[in-house]
């Protein structure tokens, strides 16, 4: 009798985990709604509600990691709660770092029957490729960039694994399962469906013009043919699900009265706008520096300084030349208004204003400033910031660093032997193994991490509050996978590797000389033998 016990009450064990695992899903998926489509009260009480029946089931089914991990994210969200619903961006990364964790969680180790893994914030990409072998090295070659892939080997495992969960995105050849059969299969499943799933279409050969149609009309976004690289095809999927992380906007309010600019923050912290106020203007400079509005309020009559001589000193500084001023104040006089906007204001709210109108003017002015700031400060190859705006971003975390007596690490990094690479595969292809050095540092480094492309084949990362041993230990493992990704090329794949060399701020160190300690470490990795990481001693 009891060898006809335990197994029943292993099935029953893994029925209970499983409705943790679920409800630890559900929490997950309305996480990534919010992300998508920006906070509000409902979000957050669904959130709350949602945490709060995982944390219940995590301590009736004894599941101490997602307990534990529930009970943070209750805590996070309490804290906004007391903080009448004002948001900072702490809180933020607290809860992305909760909801990462608790999208890597399973059961406990100690279980007997088969580990139960939940799936990642991102789901998987479904492969589904003429050659298994080919599907299978290409979801090799996506887990070292951080994307699960899942190849399928016939039509009715696709389907399956369809009506099991929808993915991220899917790569279909045209040809899967038969002539011609890629493109009616992949038009099928998604007949009925609300959302589209992303579908990217794939042919060893090159194509005609009605195949190609066809895949237009199948709902086909992407048509790749030839070899395919995990690089280029992860760029691509990350453009069209528009993976990222939430990264609200920030909102400097600077007004004289406490209870109007107390007000103007908790219309916008309900929509998921992390704000930060001022009642004494003249500590504007000091405030943008720290914090790096992505627009700013101003009122226009203030005792110690005017709306209007405030963003004439803020236009005087040429990092701030592009950020959005809006203008909130009880004139209504239009003359009035317009010659306020004539002295760098961006656009004029009069008071009183319905909450939806202050957040969707604040909303639109933002992204655009972001859009063009992105256009201003990033590389264009590889979206990572340009050499200028590197630097100054070593210099603020540089004055942050020493401000608050917190480490700081700066690394170097050049890609080896990247000219005959050139030479011999041609510079599209150099140009590729760039972009996927670029993605990969971004996929593997932290969010507050600072990631420039220092120049040609060089790229530099700031490291906030993190010491030199740390950062060496960090980029030697990614070093160590990032040799390990093979470029489809002729008469053989290419491998590409990198040499890193870092420094760690110092006293009173200067920018300048911690860049130059980092390009001597690099130096050293060099002649070292290169694919290797070296810190500065």
């Amino acid at each position: 009798m009891p060898d006809h016990e335990e197994p029943s009450h292993d099935r029953l064990k893994q029925h209970f985990a499983q409705r943790v695992i679920h409800q630890a899903r559900q929490v997950l998926e309305t996480w990534q709604r919010m992300q998508r489509s920006e906070w509000s009260d409902n979000g957050m009480q669904e959130l709350a509600d949602a945490t709060l029946l995982l944390h219940r089931y995590a301590e009736r089914f004894e599941q101490a990691e997602h307990s534990q991990l529930a009970a943070s994210i209750v805590r996070c969200l309490d804290a906004v709660a007391s903080n009448r619903g004002r948001l900072n961006s702490g809180m933020i990364s607290e809860l992305n770092q909760l909801m990462q964790r608790l999208s890597r969680t399973g059961l406990r180790r100690g279980d007997h029957f088969e580990q139960t893994i939940l799936p990642p914030l991102r789901k998987p990409v479904y492969l589904a490729l003429q050659h298994v072998e080919r599907a299978e090295r290409l979801a090799h070659q996506l887990d070292y960039f951080g994307m699960s892939a899942q190849p399928l080997e016939t039509a009715n495992a696709f389907r399956a694994a369809m009506l099991e969960r929808h993915p991220a995105a899917i790569l279909m050849d045209v040809n899967f399962s038969g002539t011609g059969m890629g493109l009616a299969l992949a038009e099928a499943v998604q007949q009925g469906l609300e959302d589209k799933i992303p579908l990217l279409f794939y042919s060893h050969d090159d194509t005609d013009t009605p195949t190609r149609l066809a895949a237009v009309r199948a709902g086909g976004q992407e048509f790749f043919t030839g070899t395919l690289d995990a690089s280029s095809l992860l760029e691509r999927i990350e453009v069209l699900t528009h993976v990222a992380q939430y990264d609200p906007y920030r909102v400097l309010i600077v007004d004289d009265s406490r209870a109007q600019a107390t007000h103007t923050e908790r219309v916008l912290n309900s929509a998921g706008i992390v704000t930060r106020t001022l009642t004494e203007p003249i500590e504007a400079m000091a405030e943008l520096a720290e914090f790096q509005p992505d627009l700013i309020i101003l009122d226009m009559y203030m005792p110690a300084c005017s709306g209007t001589e405030l963003a004439k000193v803020i236009r005087h500084n040429d990092r701030y030349v592009s950020v959005p001023i809006i203008y909130l104040s009880a004139e209504d006089d239009l003359d009035k208004q317009l010659d306020a906007m004539s002295e760098g204001g961006d656009d004029f709210l009069t008071k009183p204003i319905k909450p939806r109108h202050l957040i969707a003017t604040v909303r639109n002015r933002a992204a655009r400033a972001r859009s063009l700031k992105a256009r201003m400060v990033r590389d264009s190859l590889t979206g990572l910031y340009n050499h200028t705006h590197t630097l100054q971003l070593l210099e603020d975390a540089r004055y942050r660093a020493q401000r608050d007596e917190q480490p700081l690490s700066f690394a170097m990094i050049d890609i080896d032997f990247f000219k005959k690479v050139n030479d011999n595969y041609g510079h599209p292809m150099g140009d590729r193994v760039i972009k996927s050095l670029a993605l990969f540092l971004k996929q593997r480094l932290r969010k507050s991490d600072h990631i420039g492309r220092y120049g040609g084949e060089e790229f530099a990362v700031v490291m906030p509050n993190t010491d030199a041993r740390t950062a060496a230990h960090v980029l030697d493992e990614i070093r160590r996978r990032f040799a390990e990704i093979h470029y489809p090329a002729q008469p053989q794949d290419l491998c590409c590797t990198f040499s890193c060399g870092i420094a760690e701020l110092a006293g009173e160190m200067d920018g300048k000389t911690l860049s130059q300690q980092a390009d001597q470490a690099l130096y050293v990795a060099k002649n070292g033998g290169r694919n290797r990481v070296a810190v500065f001693a």
